[in-house]
């Protein structure tokens, strides 16, 4: 069982990794067509830290899937 939560952790980081890489992939595209996004991946993350006690804000998250703020992040990349 570990080697599958290391794993899971491993293809997780590769989603983060190839939504870092292709920042011409929109918030809303994701959306539209998968019905999730970076900020839900945030959300996810933040609530799943909270349920193992950890202490992590959404906007920490949020920069943890992003790799800089949010507000950097769309001043680059958003359409």
């Amino acid at each position: 069982m570990e080697n599958e939560h290391q794993i899971k952790a491993q293809v997780f980081d590769r989603l983060v990794a190839h939504l870092r890489a292709n920042t011409d992939l929109q918030n809303i595209d994701l959306m539209n067509l998968a019905g999730f996004c970076r900020n839900c991946l945030a959300k996810w993350y933040t609530e799943e830290a909270e349920k193992n006690g950890i202490s992590i804000d959404y906007e920490e998250s949020r920069e943890l899937i992003y790799g800089m703020t949010y507000i950097e992040w769309k001043e680059k990349y958003q359409k």
